[in-house]
C-alpha cells in the first residue's frame, strides 16, 4: 500500500467571493415561514457561503408568512441589518429572546428566493462549495 497524495490545480477552484465575511461571528437561525420545502436550507447555505455561522435551521411556527423579516435577538440591530441585506430581505425588527441562543432569526417568507449576482452588487456567483467534492471532477 502506498500514501495517497492530495493536489489541487490553482486554476480548478472556484472563484473566491468578493464580498468579505461579516467581521464578528453572528449566530443566525433561519426558519422557514413561507412553506416552500427546502426553502430554510436554501436560506442557510446561501447564508454560509457568505461568512454567516447559521447554528440552526427549521420550520417556523406556522407558514403563513408572506414576506420575510429579520429579527434581532440581542439588541445589535447592526447584525440584523448586515443579515438582511446578504439576503435582500427589506424588513427588520428587534425582539429581544436570550432563550434561542442567537443573534439574529430569519424567518423566510412565501415570496423570498436567493438573491442573483445583480442583486448582491455583482457578486461573483460560486459555483461549488469549499466542502463539494464534484468541483475536482469537473
Amino acid at each position: 500500500m502506498g500514501m495517497v497524495r492530495w493536489a489541487e490545480r490553482v486554476e480548478d477552484r472556484a472563484p473566491p467571493v468578493e464580498e468579505d465575511p461579516p467581521a464578528e461571528r453572528i449566530r443566525v437561525e433561519v426558519l422557514n415561514g413561507g412553506g416552500r420545502p427546502g426553502m430554510a436550507r436554501a436560506g442557510t447555505d446561501f447564508l454560509r457561503d457568505r461568512g454567516f455561522d447559521v447554528v440552526t435551521l427549521g420550520n417556523a411556527a406556522a407558514f403563513d408568512q408572506d414576506s420575510s423579516v429579520v429579527l434581532d435577538r440581542v439588541g445589535r440591530s447592526d447584525w440584523a441589518a448586515e443579515v438582511a441585506r446578504a439576503m435582500g430581505i427589506g424588513r427588520v425588527a428587534t425582539e429581544p429572546d436570550s432563550s434561542h441562543y442567537v443573534d439574529v432569526t430569519v424567518v423566510l417568507g412565501a415570496e423570498w428566493e436567493p438573491p442573483t449576482p445583480e442583486m448582491t452588487s455583482g457578486e461573483a456567483e460560486v459555483e461549488f462549495r469549499w466542502w463539494d467534492l464534484r468541483r475536482l471532477w469537473n
